[in-house]
């Protein structure tokens, strides 16, 4: 007798055992499945607005490591006024490939700041743009984008969902700030 498909049942036993058994396995794919995606690497694109560069690079969540790419990052996320660059949050990231996830976008993040030098905060500060004085973009933990594609009053909205840290909405100027910070939102 095979344990598996249960011979010694007539026809119409061993056929439901054979489907309960299928379910079963499938299932535990669908359970496992997750797991399995988070340890695909993933593909993000930038185009920074200011310096005209653009970057793919493979992403896989809560990637810490990788010197090169993370390099390759800080430089491309460097504030364009100055220069000057900074270590980024990897969890920035980890936000942002959620975020096309979660909308459905296939599409180019525009940056259009990330990195800033506390000069250029400040310079910032001064014009009366609602900067905070100690911003998460100096840390590196803060980016403003928008995702080609998507709306960006529906990116804001799938961020909110997140509650992933700090999310402010810029309709006028047509851009999200995201953040690694406590959860809130402007």
């Amino acid at each position: 007798m095979c344990h598996l498909c249960d011979e010694t049942l007539p026809a119409p036993g061993r056929l439901r055992r054979q489907l309960l058994l299928a379910g079963t396995g499938i299932a535990a794919l669908q359970l496992a499945a997750p797991a399995a995606f988070a340890r695909q690497p993933a593909t993000l694109s930038f185009y920074h607005t200011h310096t005209g560069e653009r970057l793919r690079l493979p992403w896989m969540p809560t990637q810490a490591g990788s010197g090169d790419l993370l390099d390759e990052l800080r430089h491309f996320l460097r504030d364009f006024r100055t220069g000057d660059s900074h270590p980024i949050d990897p969890a920035l990231l980890d936000i942002l490939l959620r975020l096309r996830e979660a909308t459905g976008g296939q599409g180019t993040y525009e940056i259009i700041s990330a990195f800033r030098s506390p000069d250029t905060n400040e310079m910032l500060r001064s014009r009366g743009n609602g900067v905070a004085q100690r911003s998460l973009h100096m840390e590196g933990r803060a980016i403003d984008v928008r995702l080609r594609g998507v709306p960006t009053g529906r990116l804001r909205e799938a961020a909110l969902a997140l509650q992933a840290g700090g999310v402010g909405y810029y309709p006028n100027s047509d851009f999200i700030h995201l953040d690694t910070g406590r959860v809130r939102f402007w």
